[in-house]
């Protein structure tokens, strides 16, 4: 075998090993979030962790063994359903979360404050779910629930997550109380953002795209005051059907307010794009 192969497959072992770490460390992540501020206050943000917390109100059933119960039928009715392409990791995933559920049960409340509880436990919430995403897997539950619905309705599975989500937060409301509803859509919005977070980071870069009639003076100067690269892209008017040439530029937020001097010195007229880049691969950003 030649060292490029076991190299490979040294780095793909690697890898391997990584996905499994970020599956077992994010588990352990949304058990703490879940123990420590959703579970004790009583704040159901969807999923069928905001089912047992929901169950445990109204039967005093234990969360982690009502997860179990829900997730590995989920798990298995997405294999028929969906196939089999969930993979080891997903439920290793499917099994971890109960487990560490149940580990952590005497935790105890690290606040009684709901509202502190919603975004507290959101965002640790969030940031296990996400470090699960990153080992390419997910804790199963009312996900796969939603891409089941999702084949046999036709509706998006933004919609159907919507849909049992929002379910799980009237059911709150209803046994619990009102404000216990509203504290769990709270807690439901910061675990999203969250997780959007631990997935594509802060935005540390912008986008822009120039459209202008001085386009090599624009870029000319940002060649030398700047030191980006610029790209040409061919684009249409809509309204003229003439052909044009449209700049795009990556910088960093430190540069922005400079790039934007830049342009409006060279041509105030100009139309001007911009947008975040969550992550840039190449040569003056982060190496791939």
């Amino acid at each position: 075998m030649s060292k490029i192969n076991k190299n490979n497959i040294s780095n793909s072992t690697k890898d391997i090993i990584q996905e499994y770490i970020y599956v077992l460390l994010g588990a352990a992540v949304i058990a703490f979030g879940f123990n420590a501020f959703l579970f004790p206050n009583q704040v159901a943000s969807g999923g069928v962790s905001g089912i047992s917390t929901i169950l445990n109100g109204l039967f005093g059933w234990n969360a982690g063994i009502v997860q179990y119960a829900f997730n590995i039928p989920l798990f298995i009715a997405g294999v028929f359903v969906l196939g089999k392409n969930f993979g080891l990791k997903s439920f290793v995933g499917t099994l971890a979360l109960p487990f560490f559920v149940i580990v952590f049960a005497n935790i105890g409340a690290l606040t009684t404050n709901a509202l502190l509880a919603a975004l507290f436990g959101g965002i640790i919430v969030g940031l296990g779910i996400g470090f699960v995403f990153k080992g390419n897997a997910s804790t199963g539950g009312t996900d796969l629930l939603a891409q089941i619905i999702t084949k046999y309705t036709g509706l998006t599975l933004g919609t159907s997550v919507l849909l049992i989500d929002g379910i799980i937060a009237i059911s709150a409301a209803l046994v619990f109380d009102l404000e216990k509803g509203l504290y769990a859509l709270i807690g439901l919005f910061v675990t999203t953002k969250t997780i959007d977070i631990v997935q594509l980071g802060f935005s540390q870069s912008k986008m822009v795209y120039i459209i202008s009639n001085r386009q090599d003076e624009i870029r000319d100067a940002i060649y030398a005051d700047i030191d980006r690269g610029v790209t040409k892209v061919p684009a249409f008017g809509g309204y003229t059907g003439e052909e044009r040439l449209m700049l795009m530029v990556v910088v960093y937020q430190s540069e922005f307010t400079k790039l934007k001097q830049i342009i409006k010195t060279v041509d105030p007229a100009a139309f001007v794009i911009v947008s975040d880049a969550y992550e840039v691969l190449g040569e003056g950003f982060k190496r791939v």
